[in-house]
């Protein structure tokens, strides 16, 4: 059964388990598989889309494949991202935050950012919208903070993140988010607020874990992350399947006689008799 917003917020200590998905087959496979919470995240601009970062991803993508993957998890906690300068103001926010969740059927949102999007924050959640919040590194802000590296090793940073993933308490999130962030920071940002925290790269001591779907299954033939544990090797499989399919196309062994349909003698000679 779908947790509840308010359940989810009980959640410390129980190990959620996070993943991925972007379309109706991923979810689907995702959703069989018992996994707690969904994220249509705008990392689709990279695994999906071919992009060389998240930046170009449209709210209208966010919206085509949330609608995707809500078909293909229709009982699952679907959350979806809100993508780069899709959430500058309040009303901005809230507009783009009901097309995720009234058109697209998403559960929650969620944003990249600390206490400089408080504001946000209170806003969506005075309307009702459930809010994942996420700090450390934040994707869409990466070449702010110096690129895809880890965040918080020194204190100036590493309080910035306590503080902005209290920020996000107060303001009103359900969750944050804490991405790549050495695990001692995590565990005591953990400790520190009443919220579930979510690591991607930051340790064992989060109350639940996420990753991407690609990285997860072995798709993904692009960078994969040191804190990443490969599960599977999809796409191995799928690349040497359809190099078997091309080769027994090109030897004429296929299609064989289990996967072509034969017709009655009679009729095809009819056939081969008229104009």
């Amino acid at each position: 059964m779908k947790p509840t917003v308010r359940e989810l917020k009980g959640k410390k200590g129980a190990r959620l388990a996070m993943l991925t998905a972007y379309d109706f087959p991923s979810a689907r496979l995702v959703a069989e598989a018992g996994i707690d919470l969904i994220l249509v995240g705008d990392s689709l601009g990279m695994v999906v889309l071919g992009y060389g970062s998240t930046l170009p991803v449209t709210i209208d993508d966010m919206v085509h494949h949330t609608k995707a993957t809500r078909r293909g998890a229709p009982e699952g906690f679907v959350i979806a991202d809100l993508p780069f300068l899709s959430y500058g103001t309040p009303e901005q926010a809230l507009a783009n935050a009901a097309r995720l969740m009234k058109e697209a059927g998403a559960d929650s949102v969620k944003l990249e950012g600390g206490a400089e999007i408080v504001p946000i924050i209170e806003a969506l959640a005075r309307a009702g919208v459930p809010v994942l919040g996420h700090v450390g590194l934040t994707p869409q802000t990466a070449s702010a903070l110096g690129g895809y590296k880890l965040q918080g090793k020194d204190e100036e940073n590493a309080r910035r993140i306590m503080e902005g993933a209290q920020a996000l308490e107060r303001a009103g999130c359900w969750g944050v988010v804490l991405e790549l962030v050495p695990s001692p920071l995590a565990r005591l940002v953990t400790e520190r607020i009443a919220i579930p925290t979510i690591g991607i790269g930051a340790g064992a001591h989060c109350d639940g874990q996420v990753l991407v779907f690609h990285d997860l299954v072995g798709l993904y033939s692009g960078f994969t992350p040191s804190f990443v544990k490969r599960y599977a090797e999809a796409g191995a499989a799928i690349r040497d399947a359809v190099a078997r399919y091309a080769a027994d196309v090109r030897n004429g062994s296929f299609p064989g006689e289990g996967q072509s349909f034969g017709m009655k003698d009679e009729v095809l000679k009819r056939v081969m008799e008229s104009r």
